[in-house]
């Protein structure tokens, strides 16, 4: 297997440090997806630069995702999860329900894509009532495509940090978007940019992000790539596969 390009995936100058003394934070989960577009001469990836005020990362260039919510355990969708990516994401998951959990991660960041980048991660079905977060879904007469989800990585903040998560990303085709056309009234990120590995990394991304970009780019040539789990254990860095 190829080494990844950076395996310094989170370092101690990418984000705020935590006081000496406070107690360590619990991670909450979360999810991440990279989305990727194949129709040009190279691929490109869909990414979003934080704002400046942002107290995690600022001005930083990330792929769209965040923390799983209540709602996600519960939202309707068009296709389910494989059992592959099932099966990877309930490897340790030291959670009551692995399953439920693992749907909801899934759930999380596509209502992250669409909350942060205006683009919906949806196939055409039945149209039903709705409120919240999902409203924009089933107003199209569209829900979440799950089936289109393959996880590829996840990893957890370091104990030194002052927001912790315990992320997990996905990739899924540009083609499974309903639209390359942003809904209107939505982009939580300052700037959206469609950008190929070349650019992407010539960016200024964390270390996680970072690491993140090099492993899509050899799961676009090997899809049966195991995943890397990416966290701390006895104060150093740890990196197995999935």
């Amino acid at each position: 297997m190829d080494e990844p390009i950076d395996a310094k995936f989170d370092t101690i100058h990418d984000a705020a440090v935590r006081e000496p003394g406070t107690g360590v934070l619990r991670p909450r989960h979360a999810a991440t997806l990279i989305i990727v577009r194949t129709d040009a001469a190279k691929p490109r990836l869909l990414m979003g630069r934080r704002a400046g005020g942002h107290a995690f990362m600022p001005d930083k260039w990330v792929f769209p995702g965040g923390r799983v919510d209540r709602g996600d355990y519960r939202a309707p969708a068009a296709s389910e999860l494989s059992p592959e990516t099932v099966a990877r994401l309930t490897h340790q998951p030291r959670h009551p329900s692995p399953a439920a959990l693992a749907r909801a991660l899934a759930l999380a960041a596509v209502r992250e894509t669409f909350e942060e980048t205006g683009l919906l991660l949806a196939k055409a079905a039945p149209s039903r009532p709705g409120a919240g977060p999902w409203r924009p879904f089933l107003a199209q007469g569209a829900l979440p495509d799950l089936a289109a989800l393959a996880f590829v990585a996840r990893a957890i903040t370091p104990p030194y940090r002052t927001r912790r998560f315990d992320a997990r990303f996905f990739m899924a085709p540009a083609e499974s978007l309903l639209s390359l056309e942003r809904q209107p009234d939505c982009g939580e990120l300052d700037e959206i940019a469609w950008v190929d590995f070349d650019e992407a990394l010539a960016l200024d991304l964390p270390n996680i992000t970072r690491f993140v970009v090099g492993e899509i780019g050899q799961r676009l040539k090997d899809s049966s790539r195991p995943a890397p789990f990416m966290r701390f254990l006895n104060g150093a860095r740890n990196l197995t596969y999935v």
